[in-house]
């Protein structure tokens, strides 16, 4: 990549030789990621797995399996078994034409994950990388959109376990004349009654377990960081809502079978507050490929604001 693909700050604080074009295609270094048997039982605990789910929650069970969705932070944990500067490590790599995203006015706008192949309990005989590319970098309104591919593959066998996607929302962060990006569509609930309802009441310390599966922003452990980002406090990590759902669905529909779970998707609509009580609600809407198509929604019971 040249010098003069990356944006550089002038003197009014703006970036100059911005170029969103040059992003999309873009392909990230490789990250390199293992873990433990004991992660996959952090995870389990962290996203409200009970007791009557033996098998994600107890390693010498013999259907003991990961939950699906524990690839999802495998970009952020990476090869430590410590904690580390979430900030730092988290800070956008060069990307070309695109000013680099602030981790500390940055926000999840989407996840999504699918299943090609079950992960094993632990990554040993592995040699486990997420590879990641740009599919598109849109300016709305002077907030900047990043949206990525990523895949998490052993790079022995040329195996890929998951394909994951995420939206990156730069608040304040665009301004700069670039594409808005395709316009999103917006989805309702059916016009009745959910099939199915999933409520885990979260514990005052809900994301200080959370944050042990990789998740170490400070905004996620720290009021005063909360309310500098305009909050009342510290929040509950946007993935942790994300997971306590995608566990609520195959639970209560899937009878927790991690062969029942193809993927999972979700639009981040509200802050979550350690102690809120989440609902979720879930539709079944058709049937693809032999599974059931589910809409849902997560609502913090207390004021019914949307989360997800």
């Amino acid at each position: 990549m040249a010098s003069s693909d990356i944006p550089v700050k002038n003197s009014s604080g703006r970036y100059d030789n911005v170029d969103y074009k040059k992003a999309v295609g873009f392909k990230y270094p490789p990250i390199k990621c293992s873990y433990l048997r004991r992660d996959v039982l952090l995870f389990a605990n962290a996203i409200g797995v009970t007791k009557d789910e033996p098998h994600l929650l107890y390693e010498m069970h013999p259907k003991f399996a990961a939950f699906p969705t524990f690839p999802i932070n495998l970009s952020f944990k990476q090869t430590d078994q410590d904690v580390f500067d979430f900030i730092a490590r988290t800070v956008t790599s060069s990307v070309p034409g695109v000013p680099p995203f602030d981790p500390q006015r940055s926000v999840d706008g989407e996840r999504g994950i699918e299943i090609i192949k079950q992960i094993p309990v632990d990554s040993k005989g592995l040699d486990l990388e997420i590879q990641s590319k740009v599919i598109g970098v849109y300016d709305k309104g002077g907030n900047q959109i990043l949206e990525a591919e990523h895949v998490l593959i052993d790079t022995l066998t040329n195996t890929i376990y998951t394909k994951l996607t995420s939206t990156a929302f730069g608040i304040g962060q665009g301004g700069y004349g670039g594409p808005r990006g395709p316009a999103k569509v917006t989805v309702n609930p059916p016009s009745r009654a959910p099939d199915a309802i999933h409520t885990f009441k979260t514990s005052p310390e809900q994301a200080f377990l959370y944050r042990l599966c990789g998740d170490y922003n400070p905004l996620h452990a720290d009021d005063e960081w909360g309310r500098r980002a305009g909050f009342k406090g510290m929040i509950l990590q946007g993935l942790g809502t994300w997971n306590i759902a995608a566990h609520g669905i195959l639970k209560v529909l899937g009878d927790g079978d991690v062969h029942k779970f193809k993927s999972f998707n979700a639009r981040f609509k509200s802050v979550v507050y350690p102690g809120d009580i989440l609902e979720t609600r879930m539709w079944k809407v058709a049937v693809k490929d032999g599974f059931d198509e589910i809409f849902f929604e997560t609502v913090v019971k207390e004021d019914g604001r949307v989360a997800l």
